[in-house]
């Protein structure tokens, strides 16, 4: 194996000059921006960010498409990027300024570098976030100023003060504005500092932050420097024994997902696999629903071999696996059409776990799509209650995934897996206790958005229904805290009970930011008078104007958990007939 030491400015020109490609075994692009901030913080102090793996060939691998499109080139093909697509897309993305595709979606990473920033070591915790967005936005979760929070616990300044200490931010208009920020892409689109600097306010060569900001530009900009060590397998390998090494360093290293691994050892045998995958993706986007590619590899599996561990991919023939694949996209499309007309789970978001579609799945398969009314009545209550309880969300998943698809592969019927989940929970229906100190990543949270959702409720301004299909930014769902989480602090409440489901309701973002964080007092008051006291009882929000003062809160979660609970279980009853 070959080592070289290649600059990033290379690399990213390699990358756009279409020398490099990628894979089929590869997964795509999944980073979110703050991850983009991270690695340029860190390129910028020098620290080290790994090394890039590459096969150089001459055999005709299925390859996939960067995220990022790249210039058609005669030596197309002879390297294949094999680790390193996420930072390599990164830096092409923030260094070139190309628009990188997610999710059906092309769009810009902008980040901002601070002139001002403090010198010394970073003053403040690297973040470890999920690589997914939520298509439910939390009222405090906004980046963008259009996307405001109705309570911002920080004031202006100190937020200014808090970013003030980063050297590297994900852009925003309100920041762009400011003369310290500069937009990366902008300060390696040219070598003249003198746009730049007349933004950051400086006139003169005599000022003193001029040779300052200069030298970080500078340093900036000296990121296309910095080496990465690239191992280059050798040609005479093959793309299985390439395939085997590329599953073994990131199980190594740990920093692909199980199902990433297996898609590999799929890949390897059955070409052309992720581009089925992919369109099957995107048949389920029409729907609203997006189904991970882990997902989408582990149904395969569960079809072709009746469980859903992924330890046997590699010694199931692959002929096997094409007829488990064909299975799984009739059982998915039930699983997702039963969620959305018969549960009114519009949402991939909505459930507890991803596993859920694997037993719909698997009774679509088992039944041919045959289901008495018993057995639909059945198969809604176990949905409902495994999903609001949390079935798949403590404990070991694939165990119980596994222990549900025994009973139907075994004949045992749909009324058969409620069992497990009466061993796991005791009882099914909801208490109010139940709901105490439970916030938004509890299960029962996305119960209440349904249960509150088929009772009609709407937002506060506007009257729209809930859904998390609206058009527009200024319709999206979001959930808002009743009583407005700035004044509880003050009155020292716990975040566990501050952040309670019993004291959010569900309205757009419109509406958030026009609430704000004002007295529950004035603006139910409002609510009221212009929807009526339906609107609030459709959310189960007391209409006891004295349970509305912050000083009275606790008495208001006693009483709204008692309607949310009462509402949840008759929920389930109307959808389910249980």
């Amino acid at each position: 194996m070959q080592q070289q030491n290649i600059p990033i400015g290379t690399l990213v020109d390699m990358y756009k000059r279409g020398e490099l490609r990628l894979p089929e075994i590869q997964r795509h692009y999944v980073w979110r921006a703050t991850r983009v901030r991270d690695l340029l913080d860190s390129l910028y102090r020098g620290y080290p960010s790994g090394s890039i793996l590459m096969w150089e060939t001459d055999e005709p691998v299925p390859t996939r498409d960067f995220a990022i499109a790249q210039e058609t080139t005669a030596f197309a093909g002879r390297k294949l990027l094999l680790d390193g697509q996420q930072r390599l897309t990164s830096l092409t993305a923030v260094l070139g300024g190309g628009l990188v595709q997610v999710r059906g979606r092309k769009k810009p990473i902008d980040i901002l570098f601070n002139l001002d920033h403090p010198d010394g070591p970073p003053s403040y915790d690297t973040e470890v976030t999920s690589d997914e967005d939520s298509p439910m936005a939390a009222d405090d979760e906004q980046v963008d100023e259009a996307d405001g929070a109705d309570d911002i616990d920080e004031s202006e300044q100190g937020l200014q003060e808090k970013l003030g200490r980063r050297t590297f931010v994900v852009a925003s208009k309100n920041l762009a504005s400011l003369p310290n920020w500069v937009s990366v892409t902008e300060v390696f689109r040219t070598d003249d500092n003198g746009a730049l600097l007349e933004k950051a306010g400086i006139e003169s060569l005599k000022d003193p932050r001029y040779k300052r900001y200069s030298e970080r530009l500078q340093r900036l900009r000296d990121i296309k420097k910095y080496t990465y060590v690239v191992h280059v397998l050798e040609r005479n390998m093959s793309y299985e024994e390439v395939t085997e090494i590329f599953v073994r360093v990131n199980s190594l290293g740990a920093k692909l997902k199980s199902s990433d691994l297996a898609l590999a050892q799929m890949s390897s045998r059955w070409q052309n696999l992720l581009k089925e995958l992919e369109a099957f993706q995107e048949e389920c986007e029409k729907s609203w629903f997006t189904i991970d590619l882990g997902q989408l590899v582990r149904a395969i599996m569960v079809f072709a071999t009746q469980q859903c561990l992924f330890r046997s991919v590699a010694s199931t023939p692959v002929e096997k696996l094409k007829a488990g694949w064909a299975q799984a996209q009739e059982g998915l499309r039930f699983a997702i059409n039963v969620l959305r007309s018969n549960a009114g789970i519009e949402d991939e978001s909505l459930l507890s776990s991803p596993m859920f579609i694997h037993v719909l799945a698997a009774v679509s398969r088992i039944k041919d799509n045959k289901l008495t009314a018993e057995e639909q009545r059945a198969l809604l209550h176990w949905l409902l209650v495994a999903n609001a309880r949390g079935r798949y969300s403590r404990g070991s998943t694939e165990t119980l995934l596994n222990e549900d698809l025994a009973i139907l592969f075994r004949g045992e019927g749909i009324s058969g897996l409620m069992e497990p989940v009466k061993r796991q929970f005791g009882r099914l229906h909801i208490e109010p206790g139940d709901i105490a100190g439970r916030g938004v990543n509890s299960p029962l949270f996305s119960l209440a958005y349904l249960a509150l959702k088929a009772a009609g409720a709407k937002d506060w301004y506007s009257g729209l229904g809930l859904s998390l299909t609206h058009q527009g930014k200024l319709h999206f769902i979001q959930w808002h805290h009743v009583i407005p989480k700035s004044l509880l602090k003050q009155q020292g409440y716990e975040p566990g009970e501050i952040n309670e489901i019993a004291n959010m309701a569900f309205i757009t973002g419109q509406t958030n930011r026009r609430i704000s964080n004002k007295e529950a007092t004035d603006y139910l008051e409002g609510v009221v008078a212009k929807q009526g006291s339906a609107a609030l009882e459709s959310q189960c929000v007391p209409t006891d104007r004295a349970l509305w003062n912050t000083s009275a809160y606790r008495h208001f979660l006693a009483a709204r958990r008692e309607g949310l609970a009462a509402r949840m279980n008759a929920f389930i009853q109307e959808k389910a007939g249980a």
